[in-house]
């Protein structure tokens, strides 16, 4: 049986990032400096932040620069002419090192020249949860205080950039706040939800924490938070159960932490490989999947924002409007990327049953399916493909009539009607491109044709 996301308990955090540790202190040979790894600690040590910044760049993406107190930040490899990324982790139940800074560091140093900074508090974070939450705001004054050593050598504060992981997300807000929401950005992968989603604006991240704020929502009925938090707020896949994910409790581990982690693995994806992880406001995410939002002309006047690095995630407007929901599909594994394209049967003439049509895309190498509901006494239907290569490189496509089936009432044997499909955004320098002759579907069979597209 499948067990109800919602009913997992919150004593399920005590079992979180549960991954494996690395040990510290090697030397890098190219650059002479000590490396330094994430701390260890045990369920006992819990009540100590230790903190720890550890400087990355893009000469030594796998070495950690240990930047020790009062002068650490002058005598080390930190490039004042670069912007900086500081990276915060959340809670650690066991005290591990989290198993993502790597990818996600070298996805960052791979993209584009700049500091990287790690702040290691798996000594705070580690234990029972709300012991976590509670050095929250004592991290993120260390924090401040390290950038405000940061803003004394003359770096400006608009090139400070937060990436926050869970509970690190709210950290990273706190941050910003102690510095006025005069910070360039704070990304919120998944931010959490317990103990935040009834906190006011203050003790979690907000949109006036940043001069750009975003967040990442994977997990919004469990671990993460289910409120919108940022300037723009990306409900992926709705904002829970990601594809790829267990639904079985037999999964274990991965069943509890899959979909919280999801934000990550999609941001480190975003930042690795072109493919575009395009967003669209929309009221509702079944709106969205029924064609209701195809377009980013209200509120970002046609500019779709992306996830991954670009200025204001791409969105050309001067002042941004608070806490717009958007929406996005993604594929089950990496890199999760997918196009979005909308497809329309119209039938030759209204039914008095409803009508459901599937619609599946081939590839060279991918399949990737929808359906279409047309309701009754209506003659057109629409819904949302998402499929992993650009809709000009779909090689052919099938459509499959599904009759209904009543005991009481007999349903047609096929339907007749016309075929259209549309990339999105689908705004006014794009429209449908239809079949140019009407199709008989015959029912619960595959029929196949040509999709006449091209690349431009």
């Amino acid at each position: 049986m499948v067990e109800d996301p919602k009913r997992k308990p919150l004593v399920a955090l005590a079992v979180l990032l549960l991954l494996s540790s690395a040990q510290a202190g090697n030397t890098d040979r190219l650059s002479g400096h000590n490396c330094t790894d994430f701390q260890t600690a045990n369920f006992l040590q819990g009540r100590k932040l230790k903190v720890q910044f550890l400087l990355f760049t893009s000469s030594n993406p796998s070495c950690g620069e240990l930047i020790l107190p009062e002068d650490g930040i002058k005598n080390s490899s930190f490039n004042n002419s670069l912007e900086t990324k500081i990276i915060i982790h959340g809670f650690r139940a066991l005290g591990t090192k989290p198993s993502w800074i790597e990818g996600l560091v070298h996805a960052i140093l791979h993209t584009s020249q700049v500091n990287v900074i790690a702040v290691d508090w798996v000594y705070g974070s580690t234990g029972a949860y709300p012991s976590a939450v509670e050095n929250v705001t004592q991290l993120a004054l260390s924090i401040s205080q390290f950038i405000s050593k940061l803003l004394a050598l003359g770096i400006s504060g608009t090139s400070i950039h937060i990436i926050g992981v869970s509970l690190g997300a709210h950290v990273g807000g706190l941050v910003g706040h102690f510095h006025g929401g005069q910070l360039g950005r704070i990304t919120g992968l998944d931010p959490a939800g317990p103990k935040y989603t009834r906190a006011s604006p203050e003790e979690r991240l907000d949109p006036g924490d940043a001069l750009f704020v975003e967040a990442i929502h994977t997990d919004a009925d469990n671990f993460g938070i289910r409120i919108p938090v940022g300037h723009i707020d990306y409900f992926v896949n709705g904002g829970k159960d990601q594809p790829g994910c267990p639904r079985f409790i037999s999964a274990g581990y991965e069943y509890l932490i899959c979909d919280h982690m999801r934000a990550v693995h999609l941001y480190v994806s975003a930042l690795k490989h072109s493919c575009p992880f395009m967003a669209f406001p929309c009221a509702s995410h079944q709106d969205f999947l029924n064609g209701h939002c195809l377009d980013c002309v209200d509120p970002f006047l046609f500019s779709c924002p992306r996830i991954g690095l670009l200025e204001q995630a791409g969105v050309s407007m001067r002042k941004l409007p608070r806490e717009v929901k958007v929406y996005l599909m993604t594929s089950p594994s990496d890199p999760f990327c997918v196009h979005h394209s909308l497809v329309e049967f119209h039938l030759q003439k209204k039914r008095s049953m409803v009508t459901s049509i599937e619609v599946t895309f081939f590839s060279n190498s991918t399949k990737d399916t929808a359906k279409i509901t047309i309701p009754k006494d209506q003659e057109m239907g629409k819904h949302l493909l998402a499929h992993r290569v650009p809709l000009c490189q779909i090689k052919s496509m099938t459509l499959k009539y599904l009759p209904q089936s009543h005991f009481w009432k007999k349903d047609e044997s096929s339907i007749v009607g016309k075929f259209c499909a549309a990339p999105l955004p689908l705004n006014s320098n794009r429209t449908m491109s239809c079949l140019p002759w009407n199709l008989t579907l015959p029912g619960n069979t595959d029929i196949s044709h040509d999709l006449p597209t091209t690349c431009t």
